[in-house]
């Protein structure tokens, strides 16, 4: 009787845990790729829910999201669009908050090629300079605005490449199809180290600062694990990640 009643006990305890395990689906923006995913598995060891995660541009995922894509948490790399899907009423209102502060490097997957103060911009020794599209991703933005503040926009202009978010603009210089490139600063380093190549990071006050905002989606206010994931992301082990990658919390 006592070992049926164990059995029980446990066969109760085991579906329990297996209900409270859920999926929650995740939009995060390209340049948070690294991190996120060092995040979604301490996040699922720690909850036992599993965060699934969608890369791609700020842009496309607002477009996605207004015609009805099932994200639930989004993950944007600036804080605009999703006060903007507050606003009209595709995010649950009061659940945004700045979660990272992104920053901008120029980087070449050569070594020496870019030197520690970015005069390699200057001497143009190069025939293609990659930046994600301005339209889409705030780090393309952001590169457009150091250039113009270094006066030298209008003469790379016809030097530029576009990828359409981050993670495209950093295969084309990882590649060599451009010789540099305007990355974040998570592409290029970890650990406060630069994992290969050559980089100069670009000093703050060249480009507004990169908020980049979390917001619950409305799809997910229903979702115990997305609020948990919310949450998650606020604590020591989000962020201890976060700074690891090099972003400002």
């Amino acid at each position: 009787m006592k070992l049926s009643c164990w059995l029980l006990f446990f066969t109760l305890a085991v579906s329990a845990g297996l209900a409270r395990a859920a999926e929650v689906q995740v939009a995060v923006a390209a340049n948070f790729a690294a991190p996120m995913k060092k995040i979604a598995a301490e996040f699922e060891r720690a909850t036992g829910d599993k965060a699934v995660l969608s890369l791609g541009s700020t842009g496309n995922f607002y477009a996605q999201i207004k015609n009805g894509a099932p994200y639930q948490v989004f993950l944007s790399a600036d804080a605009a669009t999703p006060r903007k899907l507050e606003r009209e009423g595709l995010a649950v209102a009061g659940t945004g908050f700045t979660y990272a502060i992104g920053k901008l490097v120029l980087w070449s997957a050569q070594p020496g090629f870019i030197d520690a103060g970015g005069e390699v911009l200057k001497k143009e020794n190069f025939r293609h300079l990659a930046v994600a599209n301005p339209q889409l991703a705030p780090y393309g933005a952001a590169a457009l605005e150091t250039l113009r503040k270094l006066g030298l926009l209008a003469t790379l202009t016809p030097k530029l490449v576009q990828g359409q978010n981050i993670a495209q603009t950093y295969q084309f210089v990882a590649s060599g199809n451009a010789q540099l490139g305007f990355v974040a600063l998570s592409q290029a380093y970890e650990g406060g180290k630069l994992k290969s190549g050559s980089a100069w990071i670009v000093p703050a006050d060249l480009y507004h600062p990169i908020r980049q905002d979390a917001v619950l989606l409305k799809p997910g206010a229903a979702n115990p694990a997305a609020r948990a994931l919310m949450r998650f992301l606020k604590g020591a082990q989000a962020r201890a990640v976060i700074q690891d990658y090099g972003y400002g919390l």
